[in-house]
């Protein structure tokens, strides 16, 4: 295992306090958790993104496939429609495989990122078309084939740090969203209250402030 950075140690700091709350107010959530992703995996990524388009991957999102490889979504009892994914846990959807993100970012190379980034967020993951990505200057949203919108967080840690204080301290909506946190079935869900998405578990959705 390479030495941690101090930016790696933050990023620890930061997904261990996430991933604790989690194990406590949303254990379906944190069940959805995948171990880490073996190294040759990150190697062969980085491999890929060098040779293919010249740069290689973040090292704060290799930092993150060092503590969490992605989720896998659990079946809900009592959610027969299957509209909550238990993995969604985070405003901006899933945290990508390096398998999955490869796919997006090799795909906005087509279309010309005009950064060295890559996706590691997204809401779809059939063949993910938008969400966050990371790169050299922070964590910002991307969308094909328009590209990527200018850093909105300085890094994946400060980001993570954001969505814990607003699951913590509030208020709901502190990272500028109309989605807001909330419980169901034991997930965490980011829901807008006034324009839900959800049908039958809305009646189970319990926001958190």
């Amino acid at each position: 295992m390479p030495i941690r950075s101090p930016e790696d140690e933050a990023l620890a700091e930061a997904w261990d306090a996430l991933t604790r709350w989690l194990a406590e107010h949303a254990p379906t959530s944190y069940a959805s958790l995948l171990p880490p992703v073996p190294e040759e995996d990150i190697a062969a990524a980085d491999g890929q993104l060098r040779q293919r388009l010249g740069y290689g991957l973040p090292a704060e999102l290799t930092a993150l496939w060092r503590l969490c490889g992605g989720v896998e979504h659990q079946e809900i009892e009592g959610d027969e429609q299957e509209e909550v994914a238990s993995g969604a846990f985070l405003p901006g959807g899933v945290v990508l495989t390096p398998g999955q993100a490869m796919s997006a970012v090799f795909l906005g190379g087509d279309h010309g990122w005009g950064a060295a980034v890559v996706p590691w967020l997204t809401r779809d993951e059939a063949g993910p078309e938008s969400g966050h990505y990371a790169g050299p200057d922070g964590v910002g949203s991307w969308e094909l084939p328009e590209g990527i919108d200018a850093p909105r967080y300085p890094s994946i840690a400060a980001y993570l740090t954001a969505v814990h204080r607003t699951l913590t301290a509030g208020p709901a909506d502190l990272m500028g969203s109309s989605e807001v946190p909330g419980i169901v079935y034991g997930c965490l869900i980011w829901d807008d209250p006034e324009s839900s998405w959800l049908t039958r578990a809305a009646d189970d959705w319990v926001p958190l402030h």
